[in-house]
């Protein structure tokens, strides 16, 4: 199977395209096609010389994802979901600011995190995408927004689709450099975060990249045992770990770190456990955000949304203690809101119809 040719950063293409007997400034041609105008066959490369299309053509595609569902909410959320080369599928959300167009990317084929919350936990992870898998739900969004007319562009991402990005950190950074790149998408960095669940090490890893890319972190409940309980992650890397990852990413980057928190009715909502956060954060409130979250409530799944007088209480207890925070305006609540909802409804009836023809034919 050819791999994604969005899978190489600019300095990978020049060095393949210079080892494959290439001259140089071909790896700038060729960005140029695949960045700036976009196109989706090797062929429509004009200016470039047929023996270097035909190479690129054996050994690359420009697609492999194929869009199966196309999702548009009242609000101008677009979630799509897409088809992988081996079949499995992913979910990709295009979400409209005032201040521009943010993308959603997925990193995984499911996860092995197994947040109970999460809609994107209740299928294990079957394998990492691609760095070119992950570049290319950015191409199809910016691709379908060309063919609308209205110039419009991708200008944020956020790395908080289904999987967790530092379970698949080489791809993770490949990606990042390639659409960061200014000769191509330009996406600024400052305009690009990564979330990741808490994997310590790789927060380490990721402080000493030399990247201007934001980062969140989910972490969702203040204290160990809460923390425990419905993030199993928490075993691996309890707070007494993740808490010096934090305070080693401050200090290198001195950047802000966003601080995710999903609110779920009388599990983590009180004001009890505000009052935990805002003493766990006291003492790096200066870089640190909280992002209160409502919660969207996933089939089978025993939590339910906080009133919102407990999320008004939390809110205001962290700003009283020196923690600013928001709550998250939500985006596509018409549409499989929850991250992982129309893949999981997607492969279930996948499940049905397969089911139902076999017993047509067992019958028959």
């Amino acid at each position: 199977m050819k791999r994604s040719i969005y899978g190489l950063t600019f300095e990978q293409l020049t060095n393949w395209l210079t080892e494959h007997g290439e001259k140089k400034f071909r790896s700038k041609q060729v960005w140029d096609w695949l960045y700036q105008k976009r196109v989706t066959d090797f062929s429509q490369m004009k200016n470039v010389n047929q023996s270097c299309i035909d190479l690129l053509d054996e050994h690359f595609t420009i697609e492999t994802l194929t869009e199966e569902i196309k999702q548009e909410s009242k609000d101008g959320t677009i979630k799509f979901l897409f088809k992988l080369d081996d079949g499995n599928v992913i979910e990709t959300v295009l979400m409209r600011f005032n201040y521009g167009l943010s993308v959603c990317v997925t990193t995984q084929v499911g996860c092995n995190i197994g947040c109970s919350f999460c809609a994107s936990g209740v299928l294990r992870k079957n394998r990492d995408l691609s760095s070119g898998e992950i570049v290319e739900q950015i191409m199809q969004v910016q691709q379908h927004l060309d063919k609308q007319g209205k110039d419009e562009r991708v200008s944020h991402i956020v790395v908080m689709g289904i999987g967790e990005p530092f379970d698949n950190y080489d791809n993770l950074i490949d990606f990042l450099r390639v659409v960061n790149d200014k000769q191509g998408l330009s996406i600024g960095a400052r305009h690009i975060t990564v979330s990741t669940s808490g994997i310590a090490p790789k927060m380490y890893e990721f402080a000493d990249e030399g990247i201007q890319i934001n980062l969140a972190l989910s972490i969702h409940a203040p204290n160990n045992e809460l923390r425990t309980k419905i993030m199993k992650i928490n075993r691996a890397y309890p707070l007494e770990k993740l808490m010096p990852a934090i305070d080693y990413y401050l200090e290198k980057t001195n950047r802000r770190i966003t601080f995710e928190y999903i609110l779920l009715k009388d599990v983590n909502d009180h004001k009890k456990e505000a009052e935990q956060l805002a003493e766990l954060l006291k003492d790096k409130r200066h870089l640190s955000y909280v992002n209160l979250i409502p919660y969207n409530p996933v089939a089978d799944n025993p939590y339910e949304r906080s009133e919102k007088e407990a999320i008004l209480t939390f809110y205001q207890t962290l700003m009283d203690r020196g923690i600013r925070c928001g709550v998250r305006t939500e985006h596509g609540t018409d549409i499989d809101a929850a991250c992982g909802q129309l893949r999981s409804k997607q492969i279930e009836k996948e499940k049905a119809r397969k089911k139902k023809k076999m017993q047509e034919k067992h019958g028959a």
